[in-house]
């Protein structure tokens, strides 16, 4: 992970603009790119946030080394 690598966000709760660590952000990965999403908890009001992340985004926060997710479908 990029050592001190931080994102600025804004709390889809309380509205408030917050900065975090990478460490913080979580990535999800779905089957197609409209399915993906980011989420992290805002250290001010303590909501669970979860927001879509556009290809943009995508690349900034797996190139900061946020843990990701892939989803996939079930096998039957």
């Amino acid at each position: 992970m990029e050592p001190g690598t931080r994102f600025k966000v804004y709390c889809s709760e309380c509205r408030e603009k917050v900065e975090l660590p990478a460490e913080a952000f979580r990535l999800t990965l779905g089957r197609t790119p409209a399915q993906a999403h980011y989420s992290f908890g805002c250290p001010l009001c303590g909501a669970a946030v979860r927001k879509p992340a556009g290809e943009k985004i995508v690349e900034a926060l797996t190139g900061a080394g946020v843990r990701t997710m892939r989803l996939v479908p079930a096998e039957g």
